[in-house]
């Protein structure tokens, strides 16, 4: 085939098609960040008031208490990565509230209370979601939902077009979403309530456990055992969402739902 242009005139016509998409690129910026900024409007409008929820994966009812006093054994566990966050007191003051006498012994109590926070902090509400649904002694899962920008390679013009213009798009986006945050925080944790069975005939326990031996085998016990003990199980969740939320402003109030629970069953 013959060449009907010069290179000078090929290369004119290159030019002149990149100064178009340069300028159509352009164009294109400011409609995506304007977009943008809509979405962080309306995210900044429909996020700012607080949200805060506190759900129960099961409910417990306890059998009236004609005793007095009324007494407690608590044990209260944190071992999720916040170690300084404690709700005893709270707890102690509103259960103390309602006429119920904290004990040191678990032998002198009518009930045993027994938390451990799994969680607490910053969270993707969808895994919340997940982790709370698994109930009682689930393991946590999921953690916070990566979101991909997608592969910034290949080999045509059109790929490398695509990346400049997703640049100015991820550009204009981060801006807007610099500024407007939808913030979430949870507090997970595990609840079990024994109630002593007084002087009637003893319930009749069967723990089984499956104990990991290596990658290749496990190890199945059984136990059975005469208790007095009845054992209720929950997980409660206890989240709040606010755009911009920082966590020592969402504490009081995840505090509130959690000790509210929790004394709630009594």
């Amino acid at each position: 085939m013959f060449n009907y242009f010069s290179d000078g005139v090929v290369e004119k016509i290159n030019e002149i098609k990149i100064m178009k998409k340069i300028i159509a690129i352009f164009l294109v910026g400011p409609l995506v960040a304007f977009l943008s900024g809509c979405a962080a409007t309306q995210t900044g409008i429909s996020k700012y008031s607080l949200d805060v929820q506190t759900k129960m994966s099961n409910t417990i009812f306890l059998n009236p208490s004609s005793e007095n006093p009324r007494t407690i054994y608590l044990q209260i566990k944190n071992t999720s990565d916040r170690p300084d966050f404690t709700v005893k007191n709270e707890i102690v003051n509103s259960l103390t509230a309602k006429g119920y006498r904290i004990v040191d012994n678990p032998n002198s109590a009518n009930y045993i209370l027994q938390t451990n926070i799994l969680q607490a902090g910053k969270t993707d509400i969808t895994a919340a979601e997940k982790a709370f649904g698994g109930g009682f002694g689930s393991i946590l899962s999921g953690g916070a939902i990566g979101v991909a920008v997608g592969s910034l390679t290949g080999g045509s013009n059109n790929g490398r077009n695509m990346v400049v213009g997703g640049l100015v798009g991820i550009a204009a986006e981060t801006i807007a979403g610099s500024l407007v945050k939808d913030v979430t925080y949870t507090i997970i944790t595990d609840v079990q309530i024994s109630e002593r069975t007084g002087n009637s005939k003893p319930i009749r326990e069967r723990v089984r456990s499956s104990l990991a031996q290596g990658s290749s085998s496990s190890i199945t016990q059984t136990l059975n055992r005469n208790v007095r003990w009845e054992k209720f199980q929950t997980r409660i969740m206890s989240s709040a969402e606010k755009v911009n939320l920082k966590f020592e402003d969402a504490l009081p109030a995840l505090k509130a739902g959690l000790i509210n629970a929790i004394s709630g069953v009594f």
